[in-house]
């Protein structure tokens, strides 16, 4: 009796896979029991463990499952499928690039490649839905084909990064790199695309990993990563505190620690335009990265490579406020070169362009300083730095904050200009030097001759005494005469014995 009734009861379900076999349809779970036995208790929980299944699926997949439509075949074409099913290929072919194949499978890669070609001509048509899933999926793909670790053989010797008489090093990926890159920068760039959904998954740790990136030995990829940095900060505004701090590390981290690194030229060609879309007054926060960052950046020996950024950067927060002049000019006295002629010329050159920009009265509280070592540049026996010390004075704002304060910045200036009359190698300083004496006595000619006999007097002073010197070591020289001589002191003196046995 016993036996006959649990027959006719349904027997257990051995797997969860068997559950998504049978769909839900309570007519086709019926029909398999006998006598016809209604069972809604466990059609009620054969739906929940359905709705358990399609929950886990949409996390992992969150495609087609999650949409209620069947995974279309990744290597269908776009133009063979509806419009419903078209989000549905995107996705899965973004799925299958996430596949990192070796370089001597050629058919892979060409496959690959062909996808991504597919994806950006998809994008580019404007036929793109970027849902929540697919923007995870595009996040994921671009994560799995960029974000890597460089080689340390890639790397370069020099402190740096590649310097002007190197030749760049290309990445034997870029083939399809590229248009990884590519697919990033419209996905970003996209009119349609819902910030507030991506920002989840363009996050501080995809940020950070995509400044990374910018380490790249390859130039074409720091041009790409650039843009795409650029196109970031412009769409999510959430993040623009976040990615200024990520930079400034990586900015002192090359500073103060290695004095290596790529691309520091793309990363202050993107904050030359962010600077120019401060709000003014400045916040402190931007203030400490001009005097944190950009500033110290005028110290390492390969400051060649990003100077012409750096300078448009410095120039652009004076720009903002004037009277940060003072600050830069302090700043570029800190760190003068004194040994490396080629640095100093292009610190001249920076230097005029501040001064272009400065006010009298930030002038006026840094000229003593500077005047000091705008001599020591007239006066250089590097015929150059010489040279592109005088024609400061060709500049009219220039001039015009000299003729202003000639009282202080003549007498500092004098008696370089003395030196290079007397006896500079150079014949086109020379003339140099002559112009900008004749200049001067046109502006104030009493004051000319003031410092004239005031370098005359002091040139007195001072061979007055170095002959008092030289008396003085001729005296000592024959107060040593009369003493014994050394050799016979020494000879009285016997040597110490050594009381170890060698």
């Amino acid at each position: 009796m016993i036996k006959q009734f649990l027959s006719k009861l349904p027997r257990k379900l051995p797997k969860a896979d068997q559950v998504d076999s049978l769909g839900g349809d309570s007519g086709n779970i019926n029909a398999n029991f006998s006598n016809g036995f209604q069972c809604t208790n466990v059609g009620s929980a054969l739906s929940s463990k359905l709705n358990v299944v399609k929950r886990v699926s949409s996390a992992v997949f969150p495609t087609s499952i999650a949409a209620g439509v069947e995974p279309v075949e990744a290597h269908l074409s776009f133009k063979d499928v509806s419009n419903s099913q078209k989000p549905n290929l995107f996705v899965s072919k973004l799925n299958l690039c996430c596949e990192v194949y070796d370089y001597s499978d050629s058919e892979k890669q060409d496959l690959k490649r062909q996808t991504l070609i597919e994806l950006v001509d998809f994008v580019s048509s404007g036929s793109a839905k970027f849902t929540e899933p697919a923007i995870a999926a595009v996040c994921k793909m671009c994560s799995v084909n960029l974000f890597r670790v460089f080689p340390p053989k890639y790397r370069s010797n020099c402190g740096g990064g590649e310097t002007e008489d190197e030749e760049p090093i290309f990445d034997p990926a870029w083939s399809y790199l590229q248009i990884v890159y590519d697919l990033l920068l419209r996905f970003i760039s996209y009119s349609s695309l819902d910030a507030k959904v991506a920002k989840k998954y363009i996050d501080h740790s995809f940020i950070v990993r995509l400044l990374d990136l910018f380490d790249s030995e390859d130039p074409r990829e720091r041009d790409c990563l650039k843009t795409i940095l650029h196109r970031i900060y412009g769409k999510f505004m959430v993040h623009r505190p976040f990615i200024r701090k990520a930079v400034s590390n990586i900015i002192y981290r090359f500073v103060f620690e290695t004095e290596r690194h790529n691309g520091i030229a793309e990363l202050l060609e993107i904050f030359g335009s962010v600077i120019s879309g401060f709000a003014l007054p400045l916040k402190e926060e931007h203030k400490m990265f001009l005097w944190r960052a950009l500033i110290p950046l005028h110290k390492p020996k390969s400051v060649g490579i990003y100077h012409q950024q750096l300078t448009y950067c410095v120039v652009q927060f004076i720009d903002k406020d004037p009277k940060l002049a003072g600050t830069v000019i302090k700043g570029l006295l800190k760190y003068w070169p004194i040994t490396n002629s080629q640095k100093e010329l292009m610190f001249i050159s920076e230097l005029e362009e501040v001064l272009e920009m400065t006010s009298m009265a930030e002038f006026q509280k840094i000229m003593v300083p500077l005047f000091r070592r705008i001599g020591c540049c007239l006066n250089s026996s590097h015929y150059q730095v010489a040279e592109r010390a005088h024609l400061l004075w060709n500049n009219e704002h220039v001039l015009n904050l000299i003729s202003h304060n000639r009282q202080v910045i003549l007498p500092l200036v004098f008696s370089a200009l003395e030196r290079n009359a007397q006896n500079h190698w150079n014949q086109a300083v020379l003339n140099l030097t002559l112009n900008l004496r004749r200049m001067f006595c046109e502006m104030d000619e009493e004051l000319v001759v003031a410092c004239q006999r005031k370098l005359e007097e002091e040139d007195s002073r001072l061979r007055a005494a170095a002959e008092k010197r030289r008396l003085t070591w001729e005296r000592l020289e024959t107060a040593a005469g009369l003493q014994p001589l050394a050799g016979n002191i020494l000879g009285s003196v016997k040597p110490a014995t050594c009381s170890v046995a060698c």
